[in-house]
């Protein structure tokens, strides 16, 4: 199958990369491994290329445990590999970028990715606040990119978020919606605007929980417990921050901000508890003890 197929089909490309091995690029591609894409991922260094294959690896003993998988951990792992290079990109059909939320970073790797790829390849940001229209600008190829938003972690959630931009090509929205069914998720197609659905609301929700903490209204764990017990959530906002790092969402609403006003304003809790190292469960402190 080529890139041309794989987009007319909708069916999962059958060679596919992720750009950046951390805990969202390497669930992002366990999620495609074991929906039976060969799948190759790209970091920096030795170092963050090895820790990446052993996430992966983790992730796949957990789903053979689960027996959500019917291949063996050895046929699975034959069509896994690491590098630091970015040519193994060539022979994918669609590459997903998990790289930290900063734009120059985002730029710099999206333009390095595209000029290796082969013509019809879709290129992928994960992105879950910056523009994807701004980003498509920045390439030659902005037809064939768009933004696939995974929810952390990724083997556990059932939602991805596509974001099209104003240049993305029309095919791709129904291309995306098959990938990701192949995937086992459940796709939310959204046109791309600051913080898209799920960021905006999700982030707005948290910062007036911070602000709550931070005037005194009641605790983090009654505060979540509100949420959960009353509207059903999984986790409360907090507990969701830590999960996905304080200073990850900082970045968001100081986006948020800059785009949508001062409703997103980050409160001071949240600046100071990240000047102070405080991230959530990466650090081991955040709103709880990790």
């Amino acid at each position: 199958m080529n890139a041309s197929d794989s987009i007319a089909s909708g069916q999962l490309p059958q060679n596919s990369g992720v750009l950046g091995g951390g805990r969202m690029g390497a669930g992002i591609a366990h999620a495609l491994l074991i929906s039976g894409s060969t799948v190759v991922v790209v970091e920096r260094d030795e170092a963050s290329a090895q820790a990446a294959y052993e996430r992966v690896s983790e992730s796949v003993d957990k789903s053979i445990a689960r027996a959500v998988v019917s291949e063996s951990k050895d046929q699975l792992m034959q069509r896994f590999s690491v590098s630091m290079d970015y040519a193994q990109f060539a022979t994918a059909q669609l590459v997903i970028e998990a790289v930290p939320e900063i734009w120059e970073l985002k730029v710099s790797s999206l333009q390095a990715v595209e000029k290796v790829l082969d013509p019809d390849a879709v290129l992928a940001s994960n992105t879950s606040s910056l523009s994807v229209s701004g980003l498509a600008k920045e390439l030659t190829r902005p037809g064939k990119f768009l933004g696939l938003h995974f929810f952390n972690p990724v083997p556990a959630s059932t939602l991805i978020e596509v974001v099209i931009g104003e240049q993305t090509d029309e095919n791709l929205v129904e291309a995306s919606r098959g990938w990701v069914q192949a995937l086992g998720k459940t796709a939310v197609v959204v046109n791309d605007a600051p913080g898209f659905a799920s960021s905006r609301l999700g982030v707005a929700i948290a910062l007036e929980a911070m602000r709550m903490v931070e005037e005194g209204v009641a605790s983090a764990e009654d505060i979540d417990n509100a949420m959960v017990l009353g509207y059903k959530h999984p986790t409360g906002p907090l507990k969701t921050t830590d999960i996905v790092g304080l200073d990850v969402r900082l970045g968001i609403a100081e986006y948020l901000h800059e785009t949508l006003g001062d409703r997103f304003a980050p409160p001071q809790i949240l600046k100071d508890m990240v000047a102070q190292g405080e991230l959530g469960r990466k650090s081991g402190q955040g709103f709880y003890s990790w």
